[in-house]
């Protein structure tokens, strides 16, 4: 059991590449609580705390946003500008062609995904900002030009700072750099959500507290056979004549993960949910009455839990069809097969064959897409069972789990794909 980790201690290159990646994220949490001067930390908390959409937005910035530090958005701008080259993709000939170009195409797309951050990274700290100046006054003080400037120069060079950090970490070949920091900011949030489910425990919560244990088991189980589940279609190569050699004939599978998508749809409903009481937050306080109203209508329409899950749940399971169908091209495959030699048994090669998987893609992305939708409103249901425990909720709750467990997943993969290469070059 512990082999692997006694020939990862002993092989120095790769010892030297995690604590290199380990001191990376020490810099991120550093810079994490690094405030931005004049701002009050405790009722920029206490904002947060209460409101549920932020909360969420502080998630995946990795805890950066109550704290309203120089990275205070995160990585959510990269991400954005990485879901858009994507989408754009799909419609845009060049940069389907870039795609297609193997590492020069994806260092191409990387330089196009960066500069489309600034911009990004500007906006949403100017309408970050808007809303709090908006919503409690006592946060931030009166900002001129000079200083609003000021501070979204400084929110900016934040998320490129941290792009640049998650970067280094890819680099090292032990997993992904902007997971892994969304990781890490969420991991960091641990401790104190245990202090104060510690602290604000009493024997009448025993049994709670023993329902929410087995409930975060099953959660990570459902997380790891969501992450690991696939469907293998068989394959087969036809044998072929090359000089004076027949190659060929091999029988392989096909590997149609259940989930896709990854954490990709959640993202996206989040993004689609925000979206309305963001908008509203800014006509709060309209001096024309019927704005006014409507606004406070619209939020207050969103803070009705019920209504949020139920959206939540039906965006989720959408955009686990639309994400896929964007990253999951039956026709393509069908065609590098075909070229390969290649067929599935009983299918006829080329249009046959991306008909059968697309099919076979539709039937276990419907089960997939209904798991994520659970796991991504599991939080909530945790919150109406056990209202005491919303801190451990928030890190225990689907949408961390399915983060911290899919991380987690990778990069062992990556560190033990690099101990294999090792053992072939010794070889």
């Amino acid at each position: 059991m512990f082999a692997p980790f006694a020939t990862l201690w002993k092989l120095k290159d790769l010892r030297r590449a995690i604590a290199v990646v380990l001191g990376i994220l020490v810099v991120f949490r550093l810079a994490a609580h690094i405030p931005i001067p004049g701002v009050n930390v405790f009722e920029l908390q206490r904002f947060f705390a209460s409101n549920q959409i932020l909360g969420l937005l502080n998630l995946f910035s990795g805890g950066t946003m109550e704290n309203f530090s120089i990275v205070a958005m995160g990585v959510a701008p990269y991400i954005t500008a990485s879901i858009i080259f994507q989408l754009l993709g799909m419609v845009i000939p060049a940069i389907e062609e870039l795609q297609k170009e193997g590492e020069f195409g994806r260092r191409k797309i990387s330089q196009y995904t960066r500069l489309l951050t600034v911009p990004l990274a500007f906006l949403q700290g100017f309408g970050l900002i808007s809303i709090i100046r908006q919503s409690n006054a006592q946060i931030l003080p009166a900002l001129g030009t000079w200083d609003m400037i000021a501070l979204l120069a400084t929110v900016t060079a934040g998320t490129m700072f941290l792009v640049w950090l998650g970067e280094l970490i890819s680099e090292q070949h032990v997993g992904n750099g902007i997971s892994l920091l969304i990781f890490a900011g969420i991991i960091s949030s641990l401790p104190q959500a245990i202090q104060q489910a510690v602290l604000s425990f009493d024997a009448a919560q025993a049994l709670q507290a023993i329902g929410f244990l087995v409930l975060a088991v099953c959660t990570v189980i459902g997380v790891v056979t969501l992450t690991e589940a696939q469907r293998n279609v068989p394959v087969s190569y036809a044998r072929r004549v090359r000089g004076m050699r027949m190659v060929g004939g091999l029988d392989t599978h096909l590997p149609l993960r259940v989930n896709m998508a990854g954490v990709i749809p959640i993202i996206f409903a989040i993004s689609i949910i925000l979206f309305p009481p963001l908008v509203a937050q800014f006509f709060v306080r309209a001096k024309t009455a019927w704005i006014a109203n409507t606004a406070d209508s619209i939020i207050q329409l969103f803070q009705n839990q019920m209504l949020y899950g139920v959206l939540y749940f039906v965006l989720v399971v959408i955009f686990t069809y639309f994400y896929t169908a964007v990253v999951f091209q039956p026709q393509q495959i069908a065609e590098n097969l075909q070229k390969q030699g290649g067929f599935i048994p009983g299918i006829r090669p080329g249009r046959a064959t991306a008909d059968y998987l697309r099919f076979v893609t539709n039937r276990i992305i419907s089960a997939g897409a209904v798991a994520l939708g659970i796991i991504a409103i599991l939080p909530l249901v945790m919150q109406q069972l056990m209202p005491g425990s919303q801190a451990l909720v928030s890190i225990a709750g689907g949408t961390s789990l399915l983060i911290i467990v899919s991380v987690v997943i990778e990069t062992v993969k990556q560190i033990q794909s690099q101990l294999t290469m090792r053992e072939y070059e010794g070889l």
